[in-house]
């Protein structure tokens, strides 16, 4: 049983959870510099995840001239592979698609397969950044919404 709570920078005690999740996950495990990872926190709602009551991944969005893009996924060890990721990500892409605007993230590439089960399909080239391979993702099921939208205003 998990439950997501959506914050602000503002609720500190939550934004400090959610920043050692993420020093754990990126800065720790996969040695990304801290200036690279802790950067835009004030333009971006933040989320966290528990799982049997404890603080165990959070995630964020924010507005950039793209659309919505989702960013710091980051899950503790002991909870990856049960679902709790997917839960996270359903429950930012419901918030994000509030919107309406396209809905966007950069996927490293070991978790490619998981973002394509959820919708979201690679729109562009390999790149590298934090020296960690990234694919540029993008929601697809936004699009079909986008044109369903679309097709509604012009019936009126």
């Amino acid at each position: 049983m998990t439950k997501i709570k959506k914050f602000t920078i503002d609720q500190k005690d939550l934004f400090q959870t959610a920043l050692a999740i993420r020093r754990k996950v990126f800065v720790v495990e996969q040695n990304v510099s801290e200036e690279e990872e802790f950067e835009f926190e004030d333009q971006c709602t933040h989320f966290l995840i528990y799982y049997k009551r404890k603080a165990v991944g959070t995630a964020r969005h924010r507005l950039t001239e793209k659309g919505i893009k989702l960013e710091r996924f980051a899950l503790l060890k002991e909870t990856r592979g049960k679902g709790v990721g997917r839960d996270l990500l359903r429950f930012v892409l419901t918030n994000a698609r509030q919107y309406q605007k396209p809905i966007y993230l950069n996927a490293q590439v070991a978790v490619v397969d998981f973002y394509k089960k959820q919708g979201f399909v690679i729109n562009g080239a390999k790149f590298v950044e934090a020296n960690i391979d990234h694919y540029p993702m993008i929601y697809e099921n936004q699009q079909n919404l986008d044109k369903a939208l679309e097709k509604a205003i012009c019936r009126r």
